[in-house]
């Protein structure tokens, strides 16, 4: 079983040592199977607990995934919802953060930020001006943006050739800042909007407590 061993910061070939099929969804369906699978690092012996979905190849037919970690230290799934230019660069900082590239992973973060500002159609030239015109056009917060600058900061340390290094736990946390940028800005927002589109919307008659408002 192909799975990543956080432990060893590798890809690894885990011994299978118990999987069991997962019931389907009767709404879904989908043909295929899913499987969770218990195998045990080759390199470290830990054990790795990993999900593998059964796909179709035209040519060879039905074949098993390669196992995507589910424990210890699951890997993030990054929302449909959030658009190509900021997943792409969301899926390389993990990528990188995975073998231990903490200054590209870094880079990599301020890269997906840029996503936001462009398909926000800032007009700054600078991540900087680009998280600023976010906040006024309220698209994050204050607090993001002091995230995002912080993010920004780290970003800047690792693209220059200054001779620092990006530390493993300041890559931890502006990854961490990064995907929650993203989340609050394509999959929040748009959580919210849609249970408020199903609030009822209910008229306060005059002298109300609606209509006074509520403590």
């Amino acid at each position: 079983m192909l799975i990543e061993c956080p432990y060893c910061r590798s890809r690894v070939d885990a011994k299978v040592e118990g999987e069991c099929k997962l019931p389907k969804d009767q709404e879904d369906h989908d043909p295929f199977d899913s499987k969770i699978v218990i195998g045990k690092c080759s390199s470290c012996a830990n054990v790795l607990v990993g999900l593998q979905e059964e796909h179709e190849h035209p040519e060879y037919g039905a074949y098993w995934s390669d196992a995507n970690r589910v424990w210890p230290q699951p890997k993030r799934t990054i929302s449909h919802t959030i658009p190509d230019i900021v997943k792409s660069s969301l899926e390389e900082a993990d990528r990188c953060f995975s073998a231990g590239a903490y200054t590209a992973c870094a880079v990599m973060c301020g890269r997906a930020i840029e996503g936001v500002c462009v398909h926000h159609k800032t007009k700054a030239k600078t991540l900087q001006g680009g998280l600023k015109e976010l906040m006024d056009k309220e698209v994050i917060d204050k607090r993001l943006f002091t995230w995002g600058d912080e993010l920004r900061k780290l970003r800047n340390l690792g693209a220059h050739a200054t001779g620092e290094k990006v530390a493993p736990q300041d890559a931890s946390d502006v990854l961490a800042f990064a995907h929650a940028i993203t989340e609050y800005v394509f999959v929040l927002t748009e959580q919210f909007q849609e249970f408020m589109s199903r609030r009822p919307k209910v008229k306060a008659e005059p002298g109300s407590v609606l209509s006074r408002g509520d403590s």
